[in-house]
């Protein structure tokens, strides 16, 4: 696979510059995994394993915004096949020599695939990025025949005043275009989203002190927060 086409003028979408079109950023991705964000991303794949085990129609899956198929990689280990898609030609760069499985450059506004050509479709801290949520949300139900699952930076955490302060002073890049959800706020766009589906929810939180007695929980705080639409 070829990503040498027009990508070194590519620096924005939907009108806006983003990080992830930045090679400065896209090609150190992988090693905030493994550092600082160690603990947090072995909670973060708890709660959604966790979330999908409960539904046994889920044998496979396409991860959109799968940047470097750090979780792509991840869903074989829960019994789950996986594809990912991402708009990033340089985070796909750093994905094709990591991940063994299918890759797509595409937008999840329009995800080029045909109806129920996966059993779910699934956002891992991406969902954030989208000028239009709602749409989004749609292309996911239509592609993904039985769920949806959100894998998403808190809004009820501490950690978004700190980012908001430190973009102020020019620093962290990663957050300036983001539109942070809480269960919520995310539950609303969903249900205008699929107003005339049939589905339930369930969602827990985690990113909570390492001091803190539990580290999941059904209250909204905590700085990730996982989510399953189970379509009927």
């Amino acid at each position: 696979m070829s990503f040498n086409l027009v990508t070194q003028n590519l620096r924005s979408w939907q009108n806006r510059k983003e990080w992830f079109f930045n090679r400065e950023h896209t090609d150190t991705y992988e090693l905030w995994y493994e550092g600082r964000y160690k603990r947090a991303e072995i909670w973060q794949k708890k709660i959604i394993g966790g979330l999908l085990e409960k539904d046994k129609r889920i044998n496979t899956l396409l991860e959109f915004g799968c940047g470097t198929t750090r979780f792509t990689r991840w869903w074989k280990d829960i019994g789950i096949e996986a594809t990912g898609g991402d708009l990033s030609p340089f985070m796909l760069g750093q994905g094709v020599q990591l991940f063994k499985g299918d890759l797509v450059l595409a937008d999840s506004h329009h995800m080029p695939f045909k109806d129920n050509t996966f059993d779910a479709v699934a956002f891992i801290t991406t969902f954030e990025y989208y000028k239009d949520p709602v749409k989004v949300i749609r292309e996911a139900a239509r592609v993904g025949k039985h769920g949806i699952v959100f894998g998403m930076m808190n809004r009820n955490s501490p950690k978004v005043v700190r980012r908001r302060v430190q973009q102020l002073f020019g620093k962290n890049p990663f957050y300036v275009t983001a539109n942070f959800y809480t269960p919520n706020t995310l539950t609303s766009v969903i249900k205008e989203a699929l107003q005339d589906r049939d589905y339930t929810l369930e969602w827990n939180c985690t990113g909570l002190p390492e001091w803190f007695p539990v580290q999941q929980w059904k209250v909204p705080y905590g700085d990730f927060f996982g989510l399953y639409v189970k379509l009927k």
